[in-house]
């Protein structure tokens, strides 16, 4: 039913191959189904729960999944920051109410699943956080020993919290996040761990579904699908999954894939701005936004091609941009969310207030990850609780209020 792929030299591999990029000419690989031969019908998914094992048929599963009931996010009308931003239209795709708090479960549950399934014994990640935390969770899950490497002092308490509790083996690397990537993958490739980063093809099956449910919760496509771009995997991932549902009659246009970066780690903005055939890493990125400080992303090939194909577009914003939003996210919808997520609402309002969109389009940005996931910089940004006596008068003083 569905085999891996070359994205570059078209190159075909057997699905039970453990191999991350093409041996032949060394680039990123797909899963690749035979969707003439999948028998589901639209009726069929909306009579199950909404989730990601709703969309099983294209899923490349075949055992009971490794599941901690990932998927079914709200999907909420932001409606006070679309006024202001003279923008009927504009959703937000929660992402942090997950399990473990972030869209990486949604990779995990496919991922952990397939390692159960190829009889892998251990799975390994490097991580700015989010993937440490929810590996170790679906791991857990699934009885598999974990390992995580993380870059050391640059990943978030709450996500080193996650991955410590759920029992992996946290290593924290003096050096960046691209130097512990490399670092993993040689070590999965010399002793036969089963890799659990984005260059997986089969753990961003399940981050496709985001892009199923954005469509069913709305009710029709959206113009414009908005991510945050890190390693680059959830754009990606989305953009496949949606050409997947148009093969298959589910939907008959695309939305404008949208990337946003941070302005100190932008590879992917300035490939996109520059019309260059390839993402350029960048050596030193460097951002608030911890889950998305990243220099050579490793799904940026994908990202361009999906970006490209469907007149989308990329920008970057300021970690002052994105602090701002993740405060007017929190205080005016109520939504929480980690700096990376406010970055795609933060560059929805950068692209309007430039003209570079159309403000009647209806716009879903995904928001990645959970306010809690990094509680100090909320709190370096927020002013302290006021401490008074334990008195009434006290208590109105600071509320100005009369007695």
């Amino acid at each position: 039913m569905y085999h891996l792929a070359c994205i570059h030299c078209g190159a075909e591999y057997a699905p039970g191959e453990i191999i991350y990029t093409c041996p032949k000419c060394g680039h990123l690989l797909t899963v690749d189904y035979d969707l003439d031969a999948i028998n589901v019908s639209r009726e069929a998914w909306n009579r199950r729960p909404i989730s990601v094992w709703r969309y099983r048929e294209i899923l490349p599963v075949t055992i009971p999944p490794v599941t901690l009931q990932e998927g079914g996010t709200p999907l909420y009308h932001l409606e006070r920051l679309g006024a202001e931003m003279g923008l009927p239209h504009l959703y937000a795709k929660h992402e942090g109410m997950n399990p473990t708090g972030s869209f990486k479960d949604r990779g995990m549950t496919v991922g952990v699943s397939m390692a159960v399934q190829l009889g892998m014994k251990s799975v390994a990640c490097a991580s700015t956080g989010n993937t440490s935390a929810s590996l170790a969770a679906y791991a857990a899950k699934g009885g598999i020993p974990a390992v995580v490497l993380l870059p050391a002092g640059k990943v978030a308490l709450g996500k080193v919290a996650q991955a410590l509790m759920h029992g992996a083996k946290v290593i924290a690397v003096r050096g960046n996040f691209d130097r512990s990537l490399e670092m993993v993958r040689d070590l999965c490739l010399k002793h036969g761990i089963y890799l659990l980063n984005s260059v997986n093809p089969y753990r961003l099956e399940g981050q496709k579904t985001i892009g199923f449910e954005a469509v069913d919760q709305l009710g029709d496509v959206p113009d414009r699908l908005v991510l945050p771009v890190g390693n680059a995997g959830n754009i990606s991932a989305v953009y496949k999954g949606l050409r997947e549902l148009e093969t298959l009659g589910f939907i008959d246009r695309l939305p404008m894939m949208t990337g946003i970066q941070a302005a100190g780690s932008q590879p992917l903005v300035q490939a996109i701005q520059g019309s260059l055939p390839a993402v350029v890493p960048e050596a030193n990125p460097e951002t608030v936004a911890t889950a998305i400080r990243i220099g050579a992303p490793v799904n940026g090939e994908k990202a361009l091609i999906a970006i490209r194909e469907t007149g989308g577009t990329a920008a970057s914003v300021t970690d002052e941009e994105i602090l701002a939003m993740q405060r007017d996210l929190a205080q005016k919808e109520g939504i929480g969310v980690e700096p990376a997520s406010a970055a795609s609402v933060a560059g929805i309002k950068k692209l309007v207030e430039e003209g570079r969109i159309d403000r009647d389009e209806r716009i879903v940005c995904v928001v990645t990850g959970h306010l809690l996931k990094d509680p100090e910089t909320v709190i370096r940004q927020c002013p302290p609780p006021i401490e008074i006596d334990a008195t009434e008068q006290a208590l109105l003083s600071v509320l100005h209020l009369s007695s």
